[in-house]
């Protein structure tokens, strides 16, 4: 492949947006934060008043540290900065500890650490093919950072709900544009860093590693697109595999050389939990198992297998946070703006999967926020794409447009007109049902729709940067 043109020396329109989501993000520091805020709390109190030995066997809270070391010690790095706006979060038994300085401390901290992130997003945006004469509003890199940056999933999750996952994701989306840009060393570091900051990105581990085997480890192959096996390049595998063992190594070694794998891994893979982490979560139970991706399919895209990994983990996985489907939704994004038919299953995927969010704000001072922000989402998303691939007719299909405004009345059933019924008091998980199996119709749909596109895509179709 080759590197596609750089976005347009006027970046003003970059910092722009970034400033602006940084204001609007500011404006929710007071909103409703969920119980991962005192999580989030609960893991600055142990790792600033407790010795490395006791992190994964404190237990004072139900809250215990569950993340990889990595993130534990961000966590660490946080806490030294939490001391100077009170020094009261950091008391182990202080437990739901929210005083206003705490909030703010905690609010600012996701906020901060979402330069990553804007970093990542202006990487990404490197990658995209520009045509030249395009109007800002027209432009890929545009609409791609208004995607990502804007995401209404991830305002409403980090910023109302609250978690890191901004953060998260910028080094998710940097080490996808590294490899874009044939930088895989970086791209695999970047990647085992993220593993060892929170271990859900193992989903999406068979994408990297096959695409690196088959990509990068072979350095050639036949006209047929086949496998030359002597092109094997055991030196890149060697390097490859001393990148990522050096980084377990860093994060895992301390609690090794303590004989403490063992509880480390308990505490990362509790399997004693439920089945299901939310039942309102719109997924498919089953063992997951998506890495079933033959050498040649994973060489036509690395990209959209990766999102298919991401997807298949969240419809098949065991214990999944209805919050997981962000992981398919933010790299679908890149493939949105290259390819009018990504165009269409992003849109399905990403307004039902946003929807499905909404039970996660469940008071009624945030109702008018949820509503406003994905519509405003949602409005964006449906005129920006329909702007880029204008040519080529709709991107959604009668059948599919129908499927997204029956989210509209079931919204209306669901928060105002269910709670007036007298089956709110004797069956008042109905609503989250419903939101639930409506979802999972959508999500399920986009899945097949990305699946197929996968295997039916040939080695003569178009291989664009992105994919």
């Amino acid at each position: 492949t080759v590197m596609a043109a750089p976005m347009t020396n006027d970046q003003s329109w970059f910092y722009a947006l970034a400033l602006g989501v940084s204001f609007l993000k500011c404006l929710l520091i007071n909103a409703y934060h969920s119980t991962d805020f005192e999580v989030h709390r609960n893991w600055l109190a142990l790792t600033h008043s407790l010795p490395v030995s006791q992190w994964y066997y404190e237990a004072t809270s139900e809250w215990t540290l569950d993340y990889p070391p990595l993130f534990a010690w961000f966590e660490y790095g946080l806490s030294h900065i939490a001391c100077f706006f009170d020094k009261e979060m950091l008391v182990v038994p202080n437990l739901n500890y929210a005083s206003p300085a705490t909030v703010l401390f905690q609010r600012l901290s996701v906020i901060v650490a979402d330069v990553v992130f804007f970093y990542a997003v202006k990487e990404c945006c490197k990658c995209l093919r520009e045509d030249k004469g395009k109007d800002l509003l027209g432009k890929p890199s545009f609409i791609l950072t208004v995607l990502l940056l804007w995401n209404f999933g991830l305002l409403i999750v980090d910023h109302i709900h609250f978690q890191y996952n901004g953060f998260l994701f910028g080094v998710l989306l940097l080490s996808i544009a590294r490899h874009c840009q044939n930088r895989h060393f970086e791209g695999a570091f970047l990647f085992s860093v993220l593993l060892n900051l929170k271990h859900i990105y193992l989903y999406i581990a068979p994408a990297y590693g096959i695409y690196l085997l088959r990509c990068f480890c072979f350095t050639q192959s036949n006209a047929d697109g086949s496998l030359q096996w002597r092109s094997f390049s055991v030196v890149r595998l060697v390097i490859l595999g001393t990148i990522v063992l050096s980084t377990f190594a860093v994060s895992f070694g301390p609690f090794i050389a303590l004989g403490q794998l063992p509880q480390v891994l308990s505490r990362l893979f509790p399997f004693k939990r439920g089945l299901c982490h939310a039942y309102w979560a719109p997924n498919i139970w089953a063992l997951y198992n998506i890495a079933d991706k033959a050498f040649s399919i994973l060489a036509r895209g690395f990209l959209r297998c990766l999102v298919i990994c991401a997807l298949g983990s969240f419809m098949f996985g065991w214990h999944v946070h209805e919050k997981a489907i962000m992981m398919a939704i933010l790299p679908l994004s890149l493939l949105a703006v290259d390819s009018r038919k990504d165009a269409g299953i992003f849109l399905m995927l990403s307004v039902t999967s946003h929807y499905s969010l909404f039970p996660l704000l469940f008071t009624t001072q945030e109702l008018p926020i949820k509503i406003f922000l994905m519509l405003l989402f949602t409005i964006f998303s449906l005129a920006s794409l329909k702007t880029l691939f204008r040519k080529g007719g709709a991107l959604l299909n009668p059948l599919e447009v129908t499927y997204l405004l029956g989210l509209i009345p079931l919204e209306l059933i669901c928060e105002f007109v269910y709670p007036l019924t007298v089956w709110q008091k004797t069956f008042p998980f109905l609503p989250l049902m419903l939101t639930s199996v409506y979802c999972a119709l959508g999500v399920t749909y986009a899945f097949i729709r990305l699946y197929i596109s996968l295997l039916t895509c040939s080695d003569t179709t178009k291989k664009t940067k992105m994919q």
